[in-house]
């Protein structure tokens, strides 16, 4: 487990990190707001949670939260003196995935971070990336860099087909049969038309679906 820990009180930091390297975990601490506001998505990689204060000199933590949401959809958890309601409520609607007020056991804290990240990684089986798309086939969502897309069932299902198939060319029978079922007795045009909605509302996404004249369809990174 690989922490990443955005805090200023310089006690809170140090037994952090030793009771967090004792039980076998990493830690990187940042105690500027300003420096963490700045985080980019290639420095989250390899990161299994983000800790976060919310008074830090420089950039508070509810935007360096916000930012982080932008780019990444690593858990987060707030660790505050702010325990009012309204702070929590706040940071549940920057999309925090919990709320712990000072002051906090360490054992419990770790216990948290050891959970989200069993259940984080459990849930990432569920993501599918390919080029600018990713299908959360568990959520039933589908992102296009990072900006929610919304569609149908049947054109879910058809690009969750695609994208489980990367780079195979597959039929339209195929498509008829994994998403229509077998008592489908329209036309398989119906396959075409799904298709060029997907295409359009992918955006320029949508090139990555390649149409394979007489064979079908192939979906690639671009």
């Amino acid at each position: 487990m690989k922490i990443l820990l955005i805090e200023d009180d310089l006690q809170i930091c140090e037994v952090t990190r030793k009771y967090f390297t004792s039980k076998g975990a990493e830690i990187t601490i940042i105690n500027n707001g300003s420096e963490a506001v700045s985080i980019t998505q290639n420095e989250l990689e390899g990161y299994s949670i983000v800790l976060l204060d919310i008074m830090l000199p420089g950039t508070d933590g509810f935007t360096i939260c916000r930012n982080i949401r932008r780019i990444s959809d690593i858990p987060i958890i707030f660790i505050t003196a702010r325990g009012h309601e309204e702070d929590i409520l706040h940071g549940y609607d920057l999309g925090c995935d919990d709320y712990i007020v000072k002051p906090f056991l360490l054992s419990a804290l770790f216990a948290k971070c050891s959970a989200m990240v069993k259940r984080n990684e459990s849930c990432s089986d569920s993501v599918i990336s390919c080029g600018a798309i990713k299908l959360d086939t568990r959520k039933l969502t589908c992102y296009v860099d990072n900006e929610e897309i919304e569609l149908t069932p049947k054109e879910f299902s058809i690009l969750s087909y695609l994208m489980e198939h990367q780079g195979w060319i597959v039929n339209r029978d195929t498509l008829l049969d994994k998403v229509w079922g077998d008592d489908f007795f329209g036309i398989d045009r119906v396959v075409d038309n799904t298709i060029k909605r997907i295409r359009k509302k992918l955006g320029n996404a949508g090139s990555q679906i390649h149409t394979v004249i007489g064979r079908g369809y192939k979906l690639t990174e671009t």
